[in-house]
């Protein structure tokens, strides 16, 4: 997975943490948590703020 797989990070983020609520992480948390992701493969460096404001909407979605 890349950074630009916002849902495929969504589903995954949710499948790991289904009793967290999306909107209560941190983005500092939610970066180091995107990386730690076992599909992940992509540069730490290349996320931002929007990127991870959209993994954080696709996993509301995803735990509605």
């Amino acid at each position: 997975m890349k950074w630009t797989d916002t849902q495929r990070i969504a589903e995954a983020l949710y499948d790991k943490f289904p009793a967290i609520n999306p909107l209560q992480v941190r983005f500092t948390d939610l970066h180091a948590w995107v990386c730690e992701l076992e599909e992940f493969s992509d540069d730490p460096q290349r996320s931002g703020e929007k990127i991870l404001e959209a993994i954080q909407m696709a996993w509301i979605d995803e735990a509605r």
